[in-house]
């Protein structure tokens, strides 16, 4: 599915999904349309296998937490790549710091759950294209909810996330941030 903007790729993953609201995304690592820095590839792409620093304001005031998500479209699996997923964020959360998506979870607020990613670690999972790939397009998208807490297995996929949370989903902010490979080496 073509998306209409090409800095977002081909695949837009929200495309068949309602339609809802955006609100503000901004971060002091990736920039919408802009490759993504060294950081934020795996270690064995030559990265440091670190989650960006995300912030957001602006999304409904019915809002009660958030989920955070990063979802290659463009991985070569045919159902894209799930980098991360953490849901339950209380809405008192404006802010993921930089490396949120440790192992562990140490920089997460008290009740947020990290699904395992398509590694199977509950952890952020660096950018990796394989060779030959061409431009990938990492979707990092907060997720605002009109409810405090998704049920959701602690052991589900992003994608169950996905379906858990879609009737309460009343906007969403992204940014979107590029890489292929080879880029950090």
């Amino acid at each position: 599915m073509t998306n209409g903007n090409p800095s977002r790729g081909d695949i837009d993953p929200y495309a068949r999904m309602r339609p809802v609201p955006s609100f503000s995304l901004r971060s002091a690592d990736i920039q919408d349309g802009e490759p993504l820095p060294a950081e934020q590839f795996a270690e064995a792409a030559g990265g440091s296998n670190r989650s960006p620093q995300l912030s957001w304001e602006g999304f409904p005031a019915e809002t009660r937490s958030f989920a955070v998500t990063c979802f290659d479209p463009d991985a070569p699996t045919g159902s894209g790549f799930w980098h991360w997923a953490v849901a339950n964020l209380p809405l008192g959360t404006r802010e993921l710091a930089a490396g949120a998506g440790a192992p562990g979870g140490a920089l997460l607020p008290a009740g947020a759950l990290t699904l395992p990613n398509e590694r199977r670690q509950r952890a952020y999972a660096g950018a990796a294209p394989p060779p030959g790939t061409g431009v990938h397009h990492y979707w990092f998208v907060v997720h605002a909810l009109d409810v405090e807490h998704v049920n959701v297995d602690p052991d589900a996929t992003p994608a169950v996330l996905g379906v858990t949370m879609r009737d309460a989903v009343l906007a969403r902010a992204i940014i979107v941030a590029t890489g292929e490979f080879g880029q950090v080496n």
